[in-house]
């Protein structure tokens, strides 16, 4: 069942946002002083030609990063632009209950915990509603370096160190692998793929992301972008969300998750005519 905010994207007042007249209030803060983030948040509350978006790129970064025409192919390494123009939306990976990877949002809720033991704040988990096949992303705060190239395992979510730098918590990023995708379209990132993220919470109910995403593997600089989550209001939290890949999430559409090649397809086809 999708949370209530998913409703109420037609242009007209979200009734799961916090209020209006309580956005500007000043922001929460935590025991020792730093700003409360945990949310949850709304990172898809803007709703643009292809889907919804804000606190990330969603189903197009074109549109949902504002791109002027052919700003994207001249972003893209060449390998990367033919990549992407041959993808298919319905072999994503995401579609397929697979991680959505960084910096993805969807239309469910997230939530920031942090983790407090007697040595103070030493984790900060992020959550989606969605579970991203049960994955979560995990930051280090405990003082730690990533770790070396040789003892460095690609994942999802890669691995995370963090620390605040005033009021701002920074959330450095290595190790991602190259399975998910950037938006719904296909673009592509690699290995080499570096993400700095500054979150801030300028009030009650605002929390801005300051993205910066480096990988020289697929693009020709980096790219520096903001975005912006919207507060859930009092009382609303996160549901349950099982995605288990072939429970025909997206058949209604035809969508045959997470797989290029095809083959997965022309056996159900193959099914049908028996």
């Amino acid at each position: 069942m999708p949370s209530l905010h998913s409703q109420g994207r037609q242009g007209k007042s979200d009734p799961s946002l916090v209020l209006p007249q309580d956005v500007n209030k000043p922001a929460p803060r935590l025991p020792d002083g730093h700003p409360d983030l945990s949310g949850p948040w709304d990172g898809c509350w803007k709703t643009g030609p292809q889907g919804c978006y804000g606190g990330g790129t969603n189903n197009d970064i074109v549109p949902d990063l504002q791109m002027k025409p052919g700003e994207l192919d001249s972003l893209l390494q060449p390998w990367a632009r033919e990549l992407r123009a041959k993808r298919k939306e319905k072999d994503e990976p995401y579609v397929g209950c697979l991680p959505e990877g960084v910096p993805r949002v969807n239309p469910y809720p997230t939530r920031i915990v942090e983790s407090y033991t007697a040595k103070g704040l030493t984790h900060i988990f992020i959550l989606h509603e969605t579970g991203d096949s049960g994955a979560h992303r995990q930051v280090f705060m405990d003082g730690r370096k990533h770790p070396a190239d040789n003892d460095l395992f690609p994942t999802w979510f890669g691995h995370s160190i963090g620390w605040w730098d005033g009021d701002t918590l920074v959330v450095d990023t290595i190790g991602y692998n190259d399975k998910f995708w950037l938006d719904g379209k296909g673009t592509p990132h690699t290995e080499q793929m570096h993400t700095i993220e500054r979150y801030t919470r300028p009030n009650f109910g605002t929390l801005l992301l300051d993205l910066t995403l480096d990988d020289p593997g697929a693009f020709t600089r980096p790219l520096e972008y903001t975005f912006t989550f919207k507060l859930l209001r009092p009382g609303l939290e996160m549901l349950e969300f099982i995605c288990l890949e072939d429970n025909e999430y997206g058949g209604a559409a035809g969508i045959t998750p997470a797989d290029e090649s095809g083959e997965k397809e022309k056996r159900k086809e193959q099914q049908q005519k028996q």
